[in-house]
């Protein structure tokens, strides 16, 4: 059965966070409160923590979640390289809603899903998952709650839709935003063939940080919006 944790006070903060490392390490679920929305989390390094999670959103392989850090460090840990737009990126947004995409590090034993060599990587802002991620170290992350239906606001939203899939919910009031964070691919910026031309940043998903911000740090290294497609006209020639 789950349990549920008010962070809000501190005796259950403290039962609560000791509770969260034990399911971890056990390879269990827990759904715990982030910047932007709640997440449901697992083991980086585990696959059977991490399947354990997809199977709880309802979701396939070929759609891996991201891997949420404590500091910004550990990013060089989990990346194959980090450009220096990327570093720019990290400097002016995290701790924030900013997701960036990368090569992953070789040598990283784990199985995320489906991620053709990339990885997702979020440092969240917020003391719970801060401190948590702490003492656990990355974690698997995605938006707790069913595929297809809106992300949780609050831990009791999310165990609304995910029951008992999840051994420990921290609950610590409602989301900032409630706005996810965005996503960037910044993989075009690693030339993989020495003849190859570095490409530019894009954005995969609009989020809590928006463009305008993204092209202030960026400039032309930020790919530019695409064009809105022209309406189809009603009638007359094709």
């Amino acid at each position: 059965m789950s349990s549920i944790f008010d962070c809000g006070d501190e005796a259950q903060l403290l039962a609560g966070m000791r509770h969260a490392r034990q399911a971890i390490s056990r390879g269990e679920l827990i759904v715990l409160p982030t910047d932007t929305v709640y997440g449901v989390g697992a083991d980086a390094f585990s696959p059977a923590a991490v399947q354990r999670l997809l199977e709880a959103k309802g979701r396939g392989r070929n759609q891996p979640p991201p891997v949420l850090v404590g500091s910004k460090e550990t990013l060089y840990a989990l990346a194959e390289t980090v450009p220096e737009p990327v570093q720019r990126l990290v400097e002016a947004f995290w701790p924030g809603g900013l997701t960036i995409v990368l090569p992953a590090q070789p040598s990283l034993v784990w199985d995320l899903g489906d991620t053709q060599g990339t990885v997702a990587v979020r440092m969240p802002e917020g003391r719970v998952a801060l401190e948590l991620l702490a003492e656990t170290g990355p974690l698997a992350v995605s938006s707790a709650n069913l595929t297809g239906m809106a992300a949780a606001v609050s831990a009791y939203d999310a165990e609304q839709m995910l029951g008992d899939s999840v051994a420990v919910y921290l609950a610590d009031g409602m989301s900032r935003d409630g706005v996810a964070s965005t996503i960037v691919d910044a993989t075009p910026l690693v030339a993989r063939t020495a003849d190859a031309e570095p490409g530019r940043i894009r954005i995969l998903r609009d989020g809590a940080v928006t463009r305008e911000r993204l092209e202030e740090v960026l400039g032309d290294l930020l790919e530019p919006a695409p064009e809105p497609e022209a309406p189809t006209p009603r009638g007359g020639d094709s």
